[in-house]
């Protein structure tokens, strides 16, 4: 009996770990993670958003597509406190994650052996970045570590543009912060610039689900990152928020020329509007047709699942 009971433990043990060591490593399982997505995917697997709702969702602040998402119970998406390369350009893109870890001898030999034999070169910290398509952000989590846990400089920078067309979020550090704000059109989200060069960690995977600080980001996430911080949000949701933020600039851009010209008050259009007020607003959109967030007729198609 003990020695069944034995027999047992090991073969849950190793089921256990090969599914630990398997995890998100094709992409099947990515797919199986992200199944909410129905759209277009890469080769990989991760879910491709398309490039339009991207450019829309550059306009979208953080705080319209925070609550959004806390509406639909996605309440871990949001990580603040950065250093920012640039802090008037924000970064809008799918998410590519990399996960690294403190280092660990014959582990970090391991994942070398590992990665060598499936033909990636350099340094490990370069491996992400050979695999970058155009729209991409590389997003890392490098355990916050900023003295010796620098993932890029210029040169890995420059790559990272050329690959992605885009930047960089790292809950890590950088270095080269000036030969970095050379390259333009490319900007970075860190925990801290230092001079130090990249010691002691290692990489555990990529396109994995990673922690960054309070936020759980996975592959294809659609990466928000402006002055306030950084919003990953989930794939499937990307055009329902960009929609929606549409919507609440819409209806903020008329609020505010009515309050400015005395024609309603605070509490009229703070609270739920009358019949008088809709009509007022729609007179309002047609009477101004350039500039506005959405069309009337994008305003029209919105308004048909929405009670206002």
């Amino acid at each position: 009996m003990q020695k069944k009971l034995i027999i047992a433990a090991i073969l849950v043990t190793a089921f256990m770990t090969e599914i630990y060591c398997q995890f998100f490593d094709t992409r099947e399982e990515l797919v199986y993670y992200t199944q909410e997505w129905e759209g277009e995917r890469f080769e990989d697997g991760r879910p491709r958003v398309p490039d339009e709702i991207l450019e829309r969702m550059k306009k979208v602040s953080i705080e319209e597509a925070w609550g959004i998402l806390r509406s639909r119970g996605y309440h871990n998406q949001f990580e603040g406190d950065w250093v920012i390369l640039h802090e008037e350009e924000p970064v809008v893109g799918r998410a590519l994650t990399a996960l690294y870890m403190p280092r660990r001898p014959g582990l970090m030999d391991r994942l070398t052996e590992k990665g060598q034999q499936q033909g990636r070169i350099g340094a490990m910290n370069s491996w992400p970045i050979d695999v970058l398509q155009q729209g991409d952000v590389y997003v890392a989590d490098g355990f916050g570590k900023v003295v010796d846990g620098t993932l890029i400089g210029d040169n890995l920078g420059n790559a990272i543009y050329t690959n992605s067309g885009n930047g960089v979020v790292f809950y890590g550090g950088s270095r080269d912060m000036e030969g970095l704000s050379e390259i333009v059109g490319f900007n970075a989200f860190v925990k801290g610039f230092d001079p130090s060069y990249l010691m002691e960690s290692m990489l555990m995977g990529i396109n994995v689900p990673i922690r960054m600080g309070r936020a759980t980001v996975l592959p294809g996430d659609v990466v928000l990152a402006k002055k306030t911080g950084v919003l990953f949000i989930p794939a499937h949701m990307a055009e329902e928020v960009v929609v929606r933020a549409e919507f609440i600039m819409l209806r903020d851009m008329f609020g505010h020329e009515m309050l400015k010209k005395g024609i309603y008050t605070p509490g009229q259009i703070d609270g739920r509007w009358t019949d008088e007020i809709r009509s007022a607003f729609l007179e309002w959109v047609d009477r101004n047709p350039e500039g506005l967030p959405m069309s009337r007729e994008a305003l029209d198609e919105y308004l048909k699942d929405r009670t206002w």
